[in-house]
């Protein structure tokens, strides 16, 4: 058992949309993640997402809003809602879900992480 500093995980990577494992529990990852700009609309048929804002603030587009997700505050996408994470400036998210999820969902394309680093 050892203490995770989430900072000095991050301070590990500079690029973006493309996460890292930084912790495991109960079949789910826990996962840092950098993001800019726009990513791609997808959706999780069988898996829930959390987004938790660790520094700066980001929009969540889903098909009929969009929610700002500011740091310190988190958002619960549920299993086969469309979405696209946008971010102006970089921002440094937490992401909880299921070991089996795939960064894109339904999706395949250049964003595809299939295999994760472990950091």
């Amino acid at each position: 058992m050892q203490k995770v500093n989430i900072a000095e995980k991050l301070s590990r990577f500079n690029d973006h949309c493309n996460p890292r494992i930084i912790g495991e529990l109960n079949n789910q990852h826990v996962k840092a993640v950098k993001l800019k700009g726009e990513f791609v609309w997808h959706k999780h048929d069988h898996e829930d997402e959390l987004f938790l804002v660790i520094k700066g603030s980001f929009n969540m587009e889903l098909r009929d809003k969009t929610i700002t997700i500011n740091e310190g505050e988190f958002l619960i996408v549920p299993r086969g809602v469309e979405h696209k994470p946008v971010a102006e400036e970089e921002v440094h998210i937490l992401l909880f879900e299921p070991a089996t999820t795939l960064n894109t969902g339904d999706v395949q394309n250049e964003m595809t992480r299939d295999v994760l680093e472990k950091i």
